[in-house]
């Protein structure tokens, strides 16, 4: 099982981009795609997540409306666009995949149910 991140990067405040997470290894469409990010010496926060078997869709308030997730079946590939980027938003960015689908809302976002990991992208907005 492989999940690999890109698309971080340096980007000034009010920025874009858009990350990329490419998985193998595993049905992709039985499982949830989740992006997660941690800042040193603060809990890891998940942030956004989506069912790749009826592309149902869930983020937490302070990146509605700024941040999209999709996902590409085809390619086994989920994506976090990223616009209108704050310096708060600056954090190592993980995806994740979990195959308990049958939570729902926050309770599919808890770190805690998700099977594989990948090692992480950085991101950093500066003001």
């Amino acid at each position: 099982v492989q999940l690999v991140e890109s698309g971080g990067g340096l980007v000034q405040a009010g920025g874009s981009l858009r990350l990329s997470c490419a998985t193998s290894g595993f049905f992709f469409e039985d499982y949830a795609i989740g992006w997660f990010r941690q800042v040193p010496g603060k809990e890891r926060e998940g942030i956004s997540y989506i069912t790749n078997s009826d592309g149902a869709t869930y983020y937490i308030e302070s990146v509605k409306g700024r941040f999209t997730i999709s996902s590409d079946n085809a390619k086994k590939t989920a994506y976090l666009q990223m616009n209108s980027l704050r310096p708060e938003d600056t954090a190592l960015y993980y995806c994740a995949a979990s195959r308990h689908t049958y939570y729902s809302g926050s309770n599919l976002m808890r770190g805690t149910i998700y099977d594989f990991w990948g090692q992480g992208t950085q991101v950093t907005v500066s003001s």
